[in-house]
């Protein structure tokens, strides 16, 4: 099994991505759990939630993970739940990291806010591209600073997709 995992700063096409990568070369997609926890709640998320709202992503990629599938593309992973903790409350439960770097990760899509139109949802709050390059720079520091596989994708949406393709192809072939 090789898992991806799609990072970066919010509205930079993860989601959108995840879904063309399945569509291309099958796996398994495993959303963000956060998303679910915020429509379920219909509330303001706090510090205290970060813990359930990390074992909840936890769970949904442990059972995909389960399934063995040939690729399992993670829409996210820890490091977001990490980075906007630190952003929204000013920190994170320490076991994120090690609970993260206790993972096998094959590769990372490191999606670019540069070129790449916020969309409001309702759920998103950096509208500013400063804002989103500083979250990505952070994604990058991090992934550079724990020596994980990753590249950088950008570019309009028809570039990052053939980027991306690339990368999985090239993933798959190891």
């Amino acid at each position: 099994m090789k898992v991806l995992v799609l990072t970066g700063a919010e509205s930079t096409g993860k989601s959108w991505l995840a879904a063309r990568l399945q569509q291309r070369f099958s796996g398994v997609v495993v959303g963000e759990y956060v998303r679910h926890f915020i429509d379920s709640e219909q509330r303001e998320t706090c510090l205290d939630d970060i813990p359930a709202i990390a074992r909840g992503q936890l769970a949904w990629e442990d059972a995909a993970r389960g399934r063995a599938p040939g690729l399992l593309i993670l829409d996210t992973h820890l490091l977001s739940n990490m980075l906007w903790s630190e952003t929204l409350f000013g920190s994170y439960p320490t076991w994120l990291e090690d609970e993260l770097l206790a993972r096998r990760y094959d590769h990372h899509l490191l999606l670019s806010p540069e070129g790449a139109e916020w969309h409001a949802d309702g759920q998103r709050c950096q509208p500013e591209v400063a804002q989103r390059l500083g979250f990505h720079e952070a994604c990058r520091s991090w992934l550079e600073r724990h020596r994980q596989p990753f590249v950088e994708i950008a570019g309009d949406w028809v570039s990052r997709e053939e980027q991306a393709i690339a990368q999985v192809q090239a993933l798959l072939e190891r």
